[in-house]
């Protein structure tokens, strides 16, 4: 992937690595609804992962972190913050009256407005403070699962995360919680989860047949990039996550979608770059 002589305006990003991670008041909530996404990623544990969180973010008191917030000035950060950059510039032309989310990168833990966020949960979206929040880590743990180390494959995730600020921006998230609410099953609800997470695939393809056109080549995927992002796609479906953890494939417990439909969202959103395509919720 072609990145290096990408226009960056900053991203929106806050580098908080390196900082003492604090919990918020009332942290005990976000962190229950945090640790699912550490078991619907990884597969860790929901259990596990909150009392990890818990424990690194104290008993719920506002503490302040320590350090300066600032822009990222290393390869790794400016990636991020170069992507971030142009994804921002897609979805700006894409979505009328698109206004950019913040991206903060951290390690370890770091207070977010969905409660306390902790290494092990992985990338994740909080629509509350309208944040995308990335720990670099992620990159190793997606390798390790089977996903591809290439450039595209780590911007795949990122585009992702900012097609679930896309769907706030629109109202479709509101509009799956109030669905799910009405749900008559866990299995009913989790659809609606599904559909939510694979148009989130969809919008990270669009960004992807956009971004050259958007950077004036600057920004780029190169021969093998779409096969690295599908790699990664079929890496963390939620049947080959279930296999890799010794559980049997359960349909009904999917919250991401499987690897087949992961991979082939991602691929449509990119064959056509055109958000309209990216109807996952007409499958349901």
């Amino acid at each position: 992937m072609r990145w290096q002589g990408g226009r960056d305006d900053g991203g929106n990003v806050e580098d908080r690595r390196g900082m003492g991670g604090g919990a918020v008041a009332g942290g005990g909530i976000g962190v229950a609804i945090l640790g699912l996404i550490g078991y619907f990623v990884f597969g860790i544990d929901p259990a596990t992962t909150t009392q990890i969180a818990s424990q690194f973010g104290g008993a719920g008191q506002s503490e302040q972190q320590q350090g300066v917030e600032g822009t990222p000035r290393d390869e790794a950060g400016r990636f991020v913050s170069v992507v971030g950059t142009n994804i921002n510039d897609v979805w700006t032309s894409k979505l009328r009256g698109y206004q950019r989310p913040t991206v903060v990168i951290y390690d370890q833990g770091t207070p977010t407005g969905c409660g306390f966020g902790q290494s092990a949960m992985g990338p994740f979206y909080c629509p509350s403070d309208q944040t995308v929040y990335l720990d670099l880590g992620f990159w190793q743990e997606l390798e390790n699962l089977g996903g591809s180390s290439a450039d595209f494959a780590k911007a795949y995730v990122i585009a992702h995360e900012f097609g679930h600020h896309i769907q706030t921006l629109t109202g479709a998230s509101q509009q799956v919680q109030q669905a799910q609410q009405r749900a008559r099953s866990q299995g009913e609800a989790n659809q609606y989860s599904v559909a939510l997470e694979l148009q989130a695939d969809c919008y990270a393809g669009v960004w992807a047949a956009n971004a050259a056109a958007a950077s004036g080549g600057q920004v780029a995927l190169e021969a093998g990039d779409l096969q690295a992002g599908l790699q990664s796609a079929n890496a963390i479906g939620d049947d080959t996550l279930q296999r890799r953890s010794g559980r049997r494939v359960s349909p009904e417990g999917f919250t991401h979608g499987s690897s087949a439909q992961r991979m082939e969202w991602l691929q449509r959103g990119y064959q056509s770059g055109d958000p309209a395509v990216c109807d996952t919720f007409s499958q349901l």
